[in-house]
């Protein structure tokens, strides 16, 4: 049997949940003669001992002795910051490496990391788990297929049930780096077109720290793409109604909507309409369960060489520069042209 040993770095809640997903994958990669083992490190070693112990994974002391036990990919689902420093170990190792969204804090810190990820013949996956989603899926084949027409408008929403701390706030780079960058990228995906021109607007009437932090808690983008498509992209941190993430797609034949079902986070206000009927979910874990997994799957082809990338991090930044795009011209007040990144040649 074929031995294949993945190393994690980082398990907090993200990390906990791809290890997870990791051991829900052994018994099907068994079957195909694939042995997983799973390898886990993090700073805060006494916990990831335990994670690890509880997940009958190994712990490593660091990202450097999983390299030297005979790493065959990397994890890195750590804090932003820490990105740039990991890919750069995993692809000097030779290692294909799958890292969370952000490439880096920056587009600008992002850049050179491109090209060194290129001159290397780097294998890095990002994680942008919408584009394992069925329901983003589905209207990924609908729209090639022609199905919907010439699209007139997208309308894509980021609603978060209830903020995260001030402290991860503070960090998060701000509601369009965090939250609104999964809407740029799957836009972009979906469309095959790039947004070329960013509006957009917002508002603080939560937790009045969520601004002494430089962050909004409500933000609104009109996105141009290059044909002169448009698209709206709204996120906030206070849905009481639960976690909400939809997009609506209108064209010239038909109109579909990704992200309503029985668990829809709203309700209708006509007469004797039941429909959503189910819990709303509460997080973006419990909304994305599946995606993730699929996600993790799609990793370990990736790895096995049985797939092209799904996500490159050429995909991510580009993702990013519209974040940057967004929160520029949330500071400035005007519509901000925004630079393609240049392509993975």
């Amino acid at each position: 049997m074929k031995i294949l040993n993945l190393g994690l770095v980082g398990v907090g809640r993200i990390g906990t949940m791809h290890a997870n997903n990791i051991n829900e994958l052994r018994p099907g990669l068994a079957e195909r003669g694939l042995e997983v083992n799973l390898w886990i490190t993090d700073v805060a070693a006494d916990y990831a001992r335990g994670v690890a112990a509880s997940l009958g994974a190994e712990f490593h002391c660091s990202v450097r002795q999983m390299v030297d036990a005979g790493a065959d990919a990397l994890i890195i689902a750590t804090g932003t910051m820490t990105h740039p420093d990991l890919i750069r170990a995993g692809i000097a190792a030779g290692l294909p490496v799958f890292c969370e969204k952000p490439v880096a804090g920056d587009v600008e810190s992002a850049l050179p990391l491109l090209e060194e990820i290129a001159a290397a013949n780097g294998r890095v996956q990002i994680g942008h788990q919408r584009r394992f989603d069925a329901g983003y899926l589905e209207a990924k084949r609908a729209l090639d297929a022609g199905e919907i027409g010439w699209i007139h408008s997208m309308r894509a929403i980021t609603c978060d049930m209830f903020p995260p701390s001030i402290e991860f706030l503070a960090a998060s780079g701000g509601l369009f780096r965090d939250c609104s960058v999964h809407d740029f990228d799957i836009l972009r995906w979906l469309t095959g077109k790039e947004i070329v021109e960013v509006y957009a607007r917002s508002s603080n009437n939560g937790d009045p720290a969520i601004g002494e932090v430089g962050d909004v808690d409500t933000a609104l983008s009109l996105l141009t793409f290059e044909d002169g498509t448009v698209a709206t992209a709204s996120a906030t941190r206070y849905n009481g109604a639960g976690h909400d993430v939809r997009l609506e797609i209108q064209g010239s034949k038909d109109s579909i909507v990704v992200g309503l079902d029985e668990k829809a986070a709203l309700r209708s206000a006509e007469p004797g309409i039941t429909f959503p009927s189910g819990a709303a979910h509460q997080t973006f874990i419990e909304r994305f369960d599946a995606a993730y997994r699929a996600e993790m799957t799609a990793f370990v082809e990736f790895v096995l060489g049985e797939r092209e990338n799904p996500c490159s991090p050429w995909d991510a930044v580009a993702a990013s520069r519209v974040a940057d795009a967004a929160q520029e011209s949330l500071l400035t007040g005007v519509p901000v042209r925004i630079a393609m990144v240049p392509a993975n040649s």
